[in-house]
């Protein structure tokens, strides 16, 4: 009965909660370093989960990894803190008045800059599958055989900086507030979280319009052919648009099902991983 409940609630109330937390918590005047503790709770939360309703059990089981992934989820989000900190400055350079709706209440803000970020980043995300300059640097990501949490910030800083520009860049020359950004930061970083997270989710017909779990899972495939689908990072309305919705409830993911397929040896520490995009083709075994 536990496990039932927890596979049904489990993602509303992380998708819900966690960004209601935080949305209250800015509007109520509360430092932006409050963001800091809730998405570490969040993250133990979605680690709980994982132990209580697995969808992979195996997957839970290190494999000489989680201090790899711990170190890009820590560079990461601090280059995410440091790009903030940068906002008021790019506001006192921008040459033309911001037109972003301060007026609005933050909640309505916050909901603006998640939907139009989805756009920029699905978009960067399709076309790294697709252009092999983009692809070198986002297969770091795509290296992971198991599926769990901390794979969601598990990135090279450049693809990383690359999704910014695209998703987050345009929002803040609009005239984007320090703290609707670091709401929309804080959303993304739990937003990956319900997309990589080993939770036996049920989500029903919310799987054909919010990109978690269910749906990312289709494309950590090791064949490039089946998973170059379901790019979107919130929703998948872009999916749907460009033609790469795919979706089969009643398909299981097992162990050895993701990775990148040509490139079982990618390399799995840190260091290597940043290095590996800027290395030379090797040449065919």
């Amino acid at each position: 009965m536990t496990r039932r409940l927890l596979q049904c609630l489990y993602a509303p109330a992380m998708l819900i909660g966690w960004n209601a937390a935080a949305i209250a918590c800015i509007a109520h005047g509360l430092s932006l370093t409050v963001l800091v503790p809730l998405l570490l709770l969040a993250v133990g939360a979605s680690f709980a989960a994982e132990r209580m309703a697995p969808y992979e059990p195996a997957w839970n089981l290190p494999r000489q990894d989680g201090w790899r992934d711990v170190a890009h989820a820590v560079v990461n989000e601090s280059l995410g803190a440091a790009a903030l900190a940068a906002i008021p400055l790019v506001a006192a350079l921008r040459p033309w008045p911001g037109i972003w709706p301060e007026h609005w209440p933050l909640a309505g803000q916050w909901l603006l800059a998640v939907l139009a970020a989805d756009a920029g980043i699905t978009l960067g995300h399709w076309a790294s599958h697709r252009f092999a300059v983009l692809w070198r640097f986002h297969a770091v990501h795509h290296s992971v055989e198991r599926l769990y949490g901390l794979n969601g910030l598990m990135k090279h800083p450049l693809h990383q900086a690359f999704e910014a520009l695209l998703g987050v860049a345009p929002l803040v020359l609009a005239g984007m507030p320090v703290d609707v950004a670091a709401l929309l930061a804080f959303a993304i970083a739990v937003q990956l979280l319900l997309q990589h997270a080993n939770v036996d989710m049920r989500i029903g017909p919310l799987r054909h319009v919010l990109a978690l779990a269910p749906v990312h899972r289709f494309h950590h495939r090791r064949d490039a052919e089946t998973g170059n689908v379901n790019f979107g990072l919130f929703t998948t309305l872009w999916d749907r648009l460009l033609g790469t919705a795919v979706d089969d409830p009643g398909l299981r993911f097992q162990p050895g099902d993701f990775g990148i397929g040509d490139r079982p040896d990618y390399p799995r520490a840190y260091l290597a991983q940043l290095l590996e995009p800027f290395r030379g083709e090797r040449p065919p075994a």
